[in-house]
């Protein structure tokens, strides 16, 4: 899951500075402070699952180890559907611990099809969910992402078949985008601003350099391409032409017969 959207994780580097290294640890407590009902739950016998089948006779669970973990750390809940010969499970849920502190951090669920549904993820392991993914047709769809950490999203991310079209940022945390990147073919196009917040974008940004930088690719490919076309088309016309061929002396003359030799 990582690899599908990857999460930010926490990185302190200090130095030298004192200032920068007390913040870091004062983060790092804050952390622990959240995450310590958590792992208490765990440790109670309660790994606060968010995927439903407690309980429940048509769930079947299944736990796994991931490398390097020395007790399961990934849970998949499939549903159990059907009677007799015509019954049959299919993955309905997923969860994994990916910091192996005995809390799961990613859950995913999946539809009968075996598709992707939806994912919620911790990211910063600090005990909220601060990044929820939407798919369509097993694709990503949409990324919401809590920078902030108040529980609700302010940067928005929009897939098209898979490839990221479009980020919007709440720069002012008003529950607004003001900030809009437009995206083609995984490189940024254009900016939009917006410098008074009132939901309208007032400038836009765009990279003519890059735009005329790719134009000049266009046309540099369309010039090499005629050229190729040019070369292919002459080519065949020179395999096409027997004008110049020279005749056969073997071959015989219309109208003539030689005498026989006896």
């Amino acid at each position: 899951m990582r690899t599908v959207f990857p999460l930010a994780l926490l990185t302190l580097v200090c130095t030298g500075l004192m200032a920068g290294c007390q913040a870091g640890a004062g983060t790092k407590q804050t952390a622990d402070a959240r995450t310590a009902p958590l792992i208490a739950a765990v440790r109670a016998g309660d790994d606060v699952s968010r995927c439903e089948y407690k309980g429940r006779a048509d769930r079947d669970v299944e736990e796994s180890s991931s490398r390097g973990s020395l007790r399961p750390n990934i849970r998949r809940i499939y549903a159990l559907v059907g009677e007799g010969e015509e019954k049959r499970k299919f993955l309905l849920c997923r969860e994994v611990d990916t910091n192996l502190d005995g809390i799961k951090d990613v859950v995913r669920t999946f539809n009968d099809k075996g598709e992707s549904l939806r994912e919620v993820a911790d990211s910063n392991y600090d005990g909220k969910i601060d990044t929820w993914i939407t798919f369509a047709h097993g694709h990503m769809a949409k990324v919401d992402i809590d920078r902030d950490g108040n529980g609700q999203p302010d940067e928005w991310r929009y897939y098209v078949q898979g490839k990221l079209a479009r980020i919007q940022r709440d720069t002012n945390h008003d529950g607004r985008p003001d900030v809009w990147e437009i995206y083609e073919d995984g490189h940024l196009k254009r900016m939009g601003w917006d410098l008074d917040f009132d939901g309208r974008v007032d400038r836009w940004d765009r990279d003519e350099i890059a735009e005329r930088a790719a134009l000049e690719k266009e046309i540099q490919a369309e010039d090499q391409r005629k050229q190729d076309e040019a070369a292919k088309k002459k080519a065949e016309d020179a395999a096409n032409d027997t004008s110049g061929k020279p005749k056969d002396d073997k071959a015989p003359v219309s109208g003539h017969v030689g005498a026989r030799k006896r």
